[in-house]
């Protein structure tokens, strides 16, 4: 029987080394990471070098590869480059050559423009992106942008994109903060890029739990609202969910939503802040049996903004703006204060750090009435504004001198 044995084994040995071959197990996490890099003009050639060397050896701890992860990397530079779409590569070695073949594309910054040319790759089949698969931008930059970030960035997110944000050691905070999932200490990298080696595993860690959720997990968890994300537990044709949404100290006020069996995330919105909720998800299946998941997620307490806005030491060229700082749980990041001409023209913009709640304004118009705008930014991404009228009072007036009469000193010509 020995021989029979030691044939059994070596055919048992063929059959797992030609599986594994084939590619990751169906276990294997599965996603479209697309990488945002600035290849514009800011960024000096060393810095690029260097980043994408960076991207070359985080793409080498990822599984990458048919029935796992995919990648594609987006240029920033005037007009936003494609390197290489999700379906081109299909090893990962192959990827890290692709990106490390990447020359800059030089240019302006114009990440805003970028962002939306990646959301139509991370949705768009023609660009090799699949359905129903966890979508993650990984965007590294200098910090600067030629053109409006935000908005963008938000349609993504709210599409359901997990945004990681690798800044260089500039940029500001305030706006990279808003620019990156909640919260933002876990999905934003402030780094020189030197020592870009030591977030690696962190940022591997990070998006390999983002593409590979074992349950129903929460995230982008706001004062009014989270995101929900679960595995692929059903198809379309298969089955279909049942999502439950309840207070945890009201179960009586449940909201439900039906959703399609190949749906794989969900977002509520309207909740209350500071606030329990009980999550079920059930899946229908006309297939098999599968239990319901639950989880209990607590919405972030209320962000108020900045209160009671003071104006004190009006000067002729300058002024103090005082306000009611945000505080509690949910305090600020810090805060913008811009102001401007209420007649129009060129407006300043000031950044107070969190912790301070006065600031002065410097180099304004004598006699001219100004809009203040206090801005409080949140960890969330949210900001809460307040604004108030000021007036700075005329200066002195140069006097022209008098012209002497004969009778008071003077002689007369």
């Amino acid at each position: 029987m020995l021989p029979w044995t030691v044939l059994g084994l070596a055919l048992s040995l063929r059959v797992a080394r030609s599986g594994a071959e084939r590619g990751p197990p169906a276990s294997a996490p599965q996603g479209d990471l697309l990488f945002l890099l600035d290849s514009s003009a800011s960024v000096s050639h060393y810095e690029f070098s260097q980043v994408r060397e960076f991207l070359g050896r985080l793409a080498a701890l990822l599984p990458l590869g048919p029935g796992a992860l995919r990648a594609s990397l987006v240029h920033v530079g005037s007009r936003p480059h494609t390197e290489f779409p999700f379906g081109q590569h299909s090893s990962g070695s192959a990827i890290q050559d692709a990106i490390r073949a990447a020359a800059q594309r030089m240019g302006d910054t114009n990440t805003g423009l970028a962002l939306a040319y990646a959301k139509e790759q991370l949705f768009a089949k023609a660009a090799g992106a699949r359905p129903g698969v966890p979508k993650v931008l990984v965007w590294v930059t200098d910090g600067g942008s030629s053109d409006p970030v935000g908005p963008p960035m938000q349609e993504l997110k709210d599409l359901g994109v997990t945004v990681f944000v690798v800044s260089t050691g500039r940029g500001n905070l305030l706006e990279l903060s808003a620019a990156a999932s909640a919260p933002a200490e876990k999905h934003l990298h402030f780094v020189d890029v030197d020592d870009l080696h030591i977030i690696t595993q962190a940022l591997r860690g990070s998006i390999l739990d983002a593409m590979w959720p074992q349950q129903l997990r929460a995230s982008e968890v706001t004062s009014s609202g989270f995101r929900l994300a679960w595995p692929p537990l059903l198809t379309a044709d298969s089955g279909y969910y049942l999502l439950e949404l309840a207070p945890s100290a009201k179960p009586g006020t449940a909201r439900r939503q039906h959703l399609p069996g190949n749906a794989t995330g969900w977002a509520w919105a309207g909740l209350d802040p500071d606030t329990d909720y009980d999550v079920a998800l059930v899946p229908e299946s006309n297939v098999r049996l599968l239990r319901p998941q639950h989880l209990r997620v607590r919405t972030l307490p209320e962000e108020t903004g900045p209160e009671r806005i003071v104006i004190s030491h009006a000067r002729p060229r300058s002024l103090r703006v005082s306000w009611a700082p945000a505080l509690g749980p949910a305090a600020a990041l810090g805060y913008h204060v811009q102001v401007g001409p209420l007649r129009g023209g060129a407006a300043q913009l000031v950044e107070v750090p969190a912790g301070r709640n006065s600031t002065t304004l410097q180099g304004l118009a004598p006699g001219t009435a100004y809009l203040v705008t206090v801005t409080a930014a949140f960890r969330s991404g949210r900001e809460r504004a307040l604004s108030a009228k000021a007036c700075t009072p005329d200066g002195e007036r140069s006097r022209a001198p008098r012209p002497q009469s004969p009778g008071a000193g003077g002689r007369e010509p």
